[in-house]
């Protein structure tokens, strides 16, 4: 697992050091230990699928969770679920029932045959790939009252998505620990090369 950047991930996702408009959209089917996760944490979380549901489905489905800056399971989830696409993280003015609605809509889409299936945006690998290549209209309807996405990408680097009127916007920022880590290997190379006659 690659390092977690976590004092980088919570300025982000915190950047007002507020303790609210945060969350973490979580796929239960990604690892058994999300729904432990959800199940023991007390984090306020609401199952995206409705209804009474079958246990074995309840596990592995996902999980809209209101997060809090200062809430210790709010960062032990950065800190285990970062870098395993445990799933993507969101701020947003809107309620968690309108976030709760507004993710739910999104969940069917149709296929060019007109097949409907399962999305699943909340998988920080299939939100990263798929969101540059959207028209503005599919922008609107993806972010609707999202203001922000923030998903994983390779070597857990944060990639943080917008919608700037219709053109996606989107930021890097990489692990200040991997910076340091190959700093540190540059460095030494050069001392190698330094010695050599």
């Amino acid at each position: 697992m690659a390092d977690v950047p976590i004092e980088q991930l919570t300025q982000r996702l915190w950047p007002r050091g507020d303790d609210e408009l945060t969350y973490a959209l979580l796929d239960g089917a990604r690892d058994p230990a999300v729904h432990e996760w959800i199940t023991s944490s007390g984090a306020a979380a609401r199952c995206l699928y409705i209804g009474d549901l079958d246990p074995a489905l309840a596990r592995v489905a996902p999980y809209l969770v209101r997060l809090q800056r200062t809430a210790p399971p709010s960062r032990a989830l950065l800190e285990r679920a970062w870098g395993d696409a445990w799933g993507v993280f969101v701020r947003s003015t809107a309620t968690p029932e309108a976030l709760h609605r507004h993710f739910r809509r999104l969940l069917r889409v149709r296929d060019e045959r007109g097949v409907r299936m399962l999305f699943r945006f909340y998988d920080p690998r299939v939100l990263r790939t798929y969101l540059p290549t959207c028209r503005a209209d599919e922008l609107d309807q993806m972010f609707g009252p999202v203001e922000r996405f923030f998903v994983e990408a390779e070597e857990a680097h944060i990639l943080e998505f917008r919608n700037d009127r219709g053109v996606l916007a989107r930021s890097e920022v990489r692990s200040e620990k991997r910076l340091h880590w190959l700093g540190d290997y540059l460095r030494r190379s050069r001392e190698e090369e330094g010695e050599k006659p």
